[in-house]
Parts: structure tokens; sequence; C-alpha cells
């Protein structure tokens, strides 16, 4: 099974550099790259993890660029998320089920149909469990925006969200009509409520610190999480 990770926020990839400090960088049009043997089942398997970029133009194209250039089995996305307070919690590792683009404003045709064409359920059938950490299986909303405090009890009424980012609907999407497999897991790093974000003071300060809190938790499970991946002859 070959794997791709790839790491979408700047933050993100910090921290995951920091991770694997003795890591080769190589560059690709959209950001470095490098490969590292992570132990998987008793024998070493070569991971190649991808800075991809934030926003969701970056997400897709890097998607399509990591499935053409290296033809995996396997498309994780690791990151972080914001969670809709009380419906949330912060330190919640999230297992996207569904994705969807949730800022397409259609004002011509059918604005619903719109939204749908950019939804994806994802199929996790061939992901084994007991998984190797817990988890909340839902759907994660992307748009190119942080969450909007006034936007939330529309999106809560409307989708059942309660996790949003950048990049997951546009990875999914890409993934799904490349036939490729897809685990989506991020934490989540702040909540918004109807008062605004906690995160939002201009400084980035408790993204980044939660970024470095949580993020590694996820590279250290890396190896049990491909553990519990099937062979591609037996997903459904």
């Amino acid at each position: 099974m070959s794997t791709v990770v790839l790491i979408s926020a700047t933050t993100e990839w910090q921290t995951v550099r920091a991770c694997y400090p003795a890591a080769a960088l190589q560059e690709s049009p959209f950001g470095a790259w490098f490969t590292w043997p992570l132990r998987v089942t008793g024998a070493e398997q070569p991971v190649i993890f991808l800075h991809g970029g934030w926003g969701k133009i970056a997400a897709a194209a890097s998607t399509q660029y990591a499935i053409d250039r290296w033809s995996p089995t396997l498309l994780i996305n690791l990151g972080t998320c914001g969670g809709f307070a009380g419906a949330a919690r912060r330190g919640e590792l999230i297992l996207a089920e569904r994705t969807l683009v949730y800022d397409i404003v259609e004002q011509m045709l059918d604005p619903q149909a719109a939204i749908a064409h950019y939804t994806t359920s994802l199929d996790l059938s061939w992901l084994r469990e007991p998984y190797p950490q817990p988890v909340r299986r839902t759907l994660l909303i992307s748009g190119d925006r942080d969450l909007i405090a006034e936007e939330l009890p529309k999106l809560q009424a409307t989708y059942g969200a309660t996790v949003g980012d950048w990049e997951s609907g546009a990875i999914a999407w890409v993934a799904a009509r490349n036939g490729i497999r897809c685990l989506i897991l991020r934490f989540v790093t702040d909540l918004v409520g109807v008062e605004g974000g906690e995160a939002y003071d201009g400084s980035g300060a408790l993204f980044a610190d939660q970024t470095a809190l949580l993020l590694p938790r996820l590279l250290a499970a890396l190896p049990a999480w491909l553990e519990c991946a099937q062979p591609t002859t037996d997903a459904g």
C-alpha cells in the first residue's frame, strides 16, 4: 500500500516538520514534501508527506498533483478544524465521514443542487475498527473562510454541522473523483460561538499552540491508523 499524507495549513506543516527534523525536504509546485519510513505491522513502510497549502484551491490542486505523481492507494489528510461552541469540544478528534462545501452562493439556479455537487460521502468500509484513537465520525464542512459566528445557527439547522475547516471538502471531492481511498482526521483546536471565536484575536497564538499540542498525537498514532487500513482488494 502506498500512502500520501496531505498537510494543508502552514502552521500544521511547521508542526509536522518539527516531528520529523531529519527528513530531507524536496520541493513541489505547492510546497515541500518528504518521505519518511513508518513501522506498520512489523515492517517499514515509506510514507510521503506533502505540504499541499491552505484553502480549497490549493487543496484541490495539490490533491490531484499527489495522485498523478505518486499514484497512492491511500490519501490521508491530517490537520485541524474549528468547532461550534456547545456542539464540539477543543481537543476532539474528527473523522470525516462526509464533507460539504458551504460557501457556494448560487443565485441563478438551484442553490441546494450546487451544494450537493461538491458534497462527498467518504467510503470508510475499508477502515477496520477499533480505531487507535477516540474519534467522532461526522460531517466536516469547508469554506474559504473561518467560521463566522452569525452563520453558525443556519449551518447547524441546514446541515447539522458542528465542525468546519478550509480544505477537507476539496480533498475528499478530488479523491472520490479519482477513486482513491481517503482518510481525513482533524483535531478541533478552537471554538466559535455566538459571541465570536476564541482564536480570533489577530495573533494566531491559540491555533498555533493547540496545533503544536494536538497534531503530534495524530502523527504518533499514524502507524496504527495505517494498520487499520484493509488491503486495496478488500475495499468496499
